[in-house]
């Protein structure tokens, strides 16, 4: 089954709408509110769709309301069996103090296609398509990727970036980094967007790698797989809990190191929209009468498209 054609357009405009939902609370320090706003648009407009979907990768639980909960059905029955993953605000902290990096994510494939992700981290490693299929690993050390990365490309480790979140967790990686002389892109939230700077040379990150959330690693994956990228990914469980969640959603073998064709399967649409400017495109604007939004698609194999919507004011 191919995904329906509409379909796309519909998710540019999910999101862009969801985006726009959040604009009344950038730089009002209420991101709750903001994630709130987006949440519900996306569930409205998504619930207006001819399909019969699925929350496989969601912000909670069923009790979480008003959340998009795991395990949530949308859409109004009437059309194909559809995997859906959202993020309704990533970097809601962006949003909530008018930082750079924010959007609005939402991924889908047919039922069966995505990994249903636990709410626990993942370590990542992930590089664009001019890199051959198993030849950077999440197993190798940090410098002997770099220096196959360098070997590849016939870049000195100097002429290298890496892109990480800033967090205490990165310590020895960066230490690492900084002695190996690589430089350093860090980010404070949005490992989806953090990870996607890999997907064209114009973004100027070779690698991503560390430790991020498990659920934004499958929303991820959906968008670079179809860009031909490589993803590599491994769940780590703090918990006793956390373990047994993953075993209930299905996952075996809770030590596995996922490639991305593991992760995601077969065709699959990835929408983001910028709530405020990121790296890969650009934030709100208000118009006069109209909000302009740039979202980020990726569909077609090797395509990275960005796609502008004018949207009047009610």
């Amino acid at each position: 089954m191919k995904l329906p054609k509409e379909l796309l357009n519909n998710l540019i405009e999910i999101t862009s709408n969801s985006a726009i939902a959040c604009y009344p609370y950038i730089g009002k320090n209420e991101k709750i509110l903001a994630d709130k706003a987006a949440t519900d648009s996306m569930r409205n407009q998504l619930n207006k769709l001819n399909i019969n979907g699925k929350v496989v990768i969601g912000e909670g639980e069923l009790d979480e309301a008003p959340m998009l909960f795991i395990g949530e059905k949308l859409g109004n029955g009437n059309g194909p069996e559809i995997d859906i993953a959202v993020d309704p605000v990533e970097g809601t902290n962006f949003v909530a103090k008018n930082l750079p990096g924010s959007m609005s994510v939402l991924a889908v494939a047919e039922k069966g296609n995505l990994l249903n992700a636990p709410e626990t981290y993942m370590n990542k490693i992930v590089t664009g398509n001019h890199i051959p299929k198993e030849s950077i690993d999440l197993d190798f050390t940090v410098e002997k990727n770099i220096n196959i990365y360098s070997e590849i490309t016939n870049k000195k480790k100097s002429e290298i970036t890496v892109c990480i979140l800033d967090r205490p967790r990165h310590k020895k990686i960066i230490s690492e980094l900084e002695r190996l002389k690589v430089n350093i892109k860090f980010i404070t939230d949005g490992d989806v967007s953090g990870a996607l700077l890999v997907s064209d040379k114009k973004f100027g990150v070779d690698i991503f790698m560390g430790i991020g959330g498990g659920p934004e690693g499958v929303i991820v994956a959906a968008a670079l797989n179809t860009l031909n990228c490589n993803f590599q990914g491994r769940f780590l469980f703090k918990t006793t809990e956390d373990r047994n969640r993953a075993i209930k959603m299905g996952i075996k073998d809770l030590n596995k190191k996922y490639e991305i064709n593991e992760i995601v399967k077969g065709e699959s649409i990835f929408c983001a929209t910028g709530i405020t400017d990121c790296d890969l495109m650009k934030g709100i604007i208000k118009k006069n009468d109209k909000f302009i939004t740039e979202t980020i698609v990726t569909h077609d194999k090797n395509v990275l498209q960005i796609v502008k919507n004018e949207v009047s004011i009610a």
